[in-house]
């Protein structure tokens, strides 16, 4: 096979529209070589069927441990690398099936529903704040602070807190893929696992009726979770909770934006909003370039083989722009029938917090839709400023719109 093709990071283009390189590596075979972050030498795969097939396949392992190139556990922050290792997303079944089990029924469609008098009536709160000026910057003023406070409440955080917590992630978020400042990331990281820490023991010794609570309980009684993976668990479900519903509502309000056939026929017929979410997750969903794991074994994928201990990257967001299985699929279709995409992933690790962050979305941009009039970029679409390498989203979202 020729030597690897490397993710073009510092090229302004790619960071603004990677798909046309995404594109020509799908065309190129369904597994390519690539250096991505760092210098990290990965196998992707780029082509839909495979790349569903390779979310089920247990051949392919979530344990980073399993990595014949050991640097992948050396990017990781120093204090990362024993938490990480505790969380849901980094274990196979059968632990990531008992952590799973442990959180699944709060985020079923029937209790996700009940939650949706309160997340329209948080949008509108931050919405009242700012129609008045006339322009804003929709990232941090309402797509971000938004889903934090959701997440938040569903799982007790204190509000004198959640400033705290977003700042440390931001720091983890969004730093440059191939120059990240390590020490401010092992530092916002430690100063986070310390304050979950306090958190969780401020909650057993004062029970409260949120998701923290009742994973203490479900501890204390069946001893089913232990110190580090209650941690671990409430890392997760906190970060996560919020990071990509961020990326989903300001990735899909910039499409729009930047596609005004689109934005009319959302504005003209509301009905199409559920659709159109899952088409903003296809088109320029928030996972990027796709997923990681580790072949267990020497394997077979699309017809390349694949060593053991080899990183393999399952390129959901190439995947979900391949033409073998979309129609046009570079093409931005708000009325698009919902189809199968990988935004959310596929088999046992399907994303937990889907029913959410669906209901986050279509609530938020449905929300601002229909109360900002004249919407618009305040700066040209390729100029917004984003983050990728892992997640891809906006920094900040500028517009103006009709003051009320």
């Amino acid at each position: 096979m020729s030597e690897p093709i490397v993710f073009p990071y510092e090229n302004p283009h790619f960071l603004a529209d990677p798909y046309p390189f995404y594109r020509r590596l799908r065309e190129g075979g369904p597994v390519r070589r690539v250096v991505t972050v760092r210098g990290l030498e990965a196998w992707l795969v780029t082509r839909y069927e495979d790349a569903r097939e390779a979310l089920t396949d247990p051949r392919l392992s979530s344990d980073l441990r399993r990595a014949t190139d050991h640097r992948l556990l050396e990017m990781l922050p120093a204090a990362e690398r024993d938490g990480a290792m505790r969380s849901m997303i980094r274990l196979d079944p059968p632990d990531h099936t008992r952590l799973r089990r442990l959180v699944s029924q709060a985020f079923t469609v029937r209790r996700v529903a009940q939650l949706e008098p309160r997340v329209q009536e948080i949008a509108d709160r931050l919405l009242d704040a700012i129609t008045p000026a006339g322009r804003a910057d929709l990232i941090e003023e309402f797509a971000l602070p938004l889903p934090v406070t959701v997440i938040s409440e569903l799982l007790g955080v204190p509000l004198t807190d959640r400033d705290r917590f977003q700042e440390w992630t931001n720091v983890m978020l969004t730093q440059h893929p191939d120059r990240p400042d390590v020490a401010a990331v092992d530092r916002a990281w430690r100063q986070m696992w310390s304050y979950l820490e306090g958190l969780l023991a401020a909650k057993r010794s004062d029970p409260a009726d949120d998701l923290l609570g009742a994973l203490i309980i479900a501890t204390d009684r069946d001893e089913r979770l232990d110190q580090g993976e209650l941690v671990a668990m409430a890392f997760l479900l906190l970060v996560a909770g919020y990071v990509t519903t961020v990326n989903l509502i300001g990735n899909g309000i910039a499409a729009l934006l930047a596609h005004p056939g689109q934005l009319k026929l959302l504005r003209d017929d509301p009905g199409l909003l559920p659709d159109a979410v899952e088409e903003f997750l296809r088109w320029d969903g928030p996972v990027d370039p796709g997923i990681l794991r580790i072949a267990a074994e020497d394997l077979e994928i699309g017809g390349v083989r694949v060593p053991r201990g080899a990183t393999v990257i399952i390129a959901t967001a190439i995947a979900d722009r391949d033409p073998a299985e979309f129609d046009d699929a570079d093409r931005l279709d708000v009325a698009r029938p919902a189809g199968a995409h990988l935004g959310f992933g596929h088999g046992v690790h399907y994303c937990l917090g889907a029913p959410l962050a669906r209901l986050e979305g279509r609530i938020a941009i449905g929300t601002v839709l229909r109360r900002l009039g004249d919407l618009a970029l305040a700066v040209p679409y390729e100029e917004l400023p984003r983050h990728i390498g892992g997640l891809r989203g906006l920094r900040h979202l500028p517009v103006t719109f009709t003051a009320v």
